[in-house]
């Protein structure tokens, strides 16, 4: 048998933290037997789709300039358009994160005099000056166009009495975020939103319902865009990608929908025919054809994060039974220092910029301090090994991503060792008081 304790003491993780990893892990092999059984799911449908749009040779070499006739973008649009059971798909290099594909997605599907409203609560941080929450030049206020929204009740259900009331004449879109964001509050699943969307309909038929899919793609064997969505929209640096995209973001939905963002992303009277993948388009491939069991490992992390520090006596959202539905855990350490010594170990765990200490910085679109970890191959990329959290209460960390699962492995160990180390954590793993 291969003695791993040498290996990981190299890396300052004592033989104490990894047995205790390992005794967590070994409770642990029916839960990640199904999410291997979801990704062969989902692999399968990867596979399917890219053969039904007869992917070929030709589809990864890319084009300059314009970009006109470019077969390798218009059939990877084909393929995302058939995974996700839609009309049609925008899946672009030129848009650069996910916060610009939901933004493009939001700007080009109201107009002047239209309402957008959330009944999931308070959007993503970034999605805050998009909107105008927060005032920014170019948002969705600036050309008229007001936001509503309704908060979870305090089970993290929905507030159908309330949305009902917030539903009038002006309302056009209605986004719906999927996962949980800088908040404690649940990831909803893929089913839920398809109820969510079925009351709103069910009240105003002709609203557009988009769903912010980000780090949800391929945790489940269906996506929103199943259950009713008009749009689903999502970044290639997240689940997508795979971890080999180097950029860009997607909108699949209906065909009103996606090409009023293609004349947004380019411009009137060129929408979806311009647009170079520049040497890109491979990855993109490549990527998409990886995601499933990508996401696979990243979930596996995420649930050994839950139940290492479920253990320990942190507060973990989800916990280390529930259903998954992202790839995000949520870990609250109730002080800056433990945010803090979390990225830093998640950092130290990393193949790139390991020596790097990450500290809080005023980081552009968010209201407070933010402290990130990712030692990624992909400059952002949260499939990848990474961590955040903004430096404000309740001072909760969010841990996502790992190309692989022994990686995802090795960085939570080495959280676990740096707030032991750091005295946040005591030697026999219980929180120190």
């Amino acid at each position: 048998m291969i003695d791993l304790t040498t290996q990981y003491e190299q890396f300052g993780i004592s033989k104490e933290v990894y047995s205790f990893g390992e005794n967590i892990l070994s409770s642990l092999k029916e839960r990640f037997r199904q999410i291997d059984e979801t990704a062969e799911y989902n692999q399968l449908k990867v596979i399917r789709a890219m053969q039904e749009c007869r992917v070929s040779e030709a589809c990864l070499l890319g084009t300059t300039g314009y970009g006109y006739s470019d077969v390798g973008r218009d059939t990877l649009e084909q393929v995302y358009a058939s995974l996700f059971h839609t009309e049609d798909a925008l899946v672009r290099p030129q848009i650069t994160c996910g916060t610009h594909a939901l933004a493009l997605a939001l700007m080009s599907n109201l107009r002047p005099g239209d309402e957008l409203m959330s009944p999931v609560g308070k959007p993503y941080d970034t999605l805050e000056e998009v909107i105008g929450i927060r005032p920014s030049k170019g948002s969705l206020a600036e050309y008229g166009i007001t936001y509503g929204q309704v908060d979870l009740l305090p089970d993290g259900g929905f507030d159908y009495d309330g949305i009902r009331a917030a539903l009038n004449d002006r309302t056009r879109l209605v986004t719906i975020q999927r996962s949980k964001g800088y908040q404690t509050r649940p990831t909803l699943s893929v089913e839920r939103i398809g109820e969510l969307i079925h009351f709103i309909k069910g009240i105003k038929p002709d609203v557009i319902c988009m769903v912010d899919n980000c780090y949800g793609e391929f945790v489940e064997t269906i996506e929103p865009t199943d259950v009713g969505a008009d749009m689903a929209v999502g970044s290639l640096i997240k689940n997508p990608g795979g971890g080999l995209a180097p950029i860009g973001g997607y909108i699949a939905g209906k065909k009103e929908c996606v090409e009023n963002a293609a004349y947004r992303l380019t411009s009137p009277g060129l929408g979806k025919e311009v647009g170079a993948s520049l040497g890109v388009l491979s990855s993109f491939y490549e990527g998409l054809f990886l995601a499933p069991t990508v996401t696979a490992n990243a979930l596996k992390g995420a649930i050994f994060a839950a139940n290492i520090y479920e253990k320990i006596g942190f507060s973990v959202f989800p916990d280390g039974a529930q259903d998954r539905h992202d790839i995000i855990q949520a870990v609250t350490f109730g002080s800056p220092d433990g945010v803090i010594a979390f990225c830093q170990g998640i950092q130290a765990a990393a193949s790139v910029d390991s020596f790097v200490t990450p500290q809080p910085w005023d980081m552009p679109g968010y209201d407070s301090q933010v402290i990130m970890a990712a030692g990624a191959f992909v400059s952002g990329s949260s499939i990848e090994l990474s961590a955040d959290g903004p430096i404000k209460p309740p001072y909760a960390v969010y841990f996502q991503g790992g190309l692989t699962f022994p990686h995802a492995k090795l960085g939570i160990l080495k959280t676990l060792q740096n707030l032991m180390d750091k005295g946040i954590v005591t030697a026999d793993f219980h929180r120190a008081k």
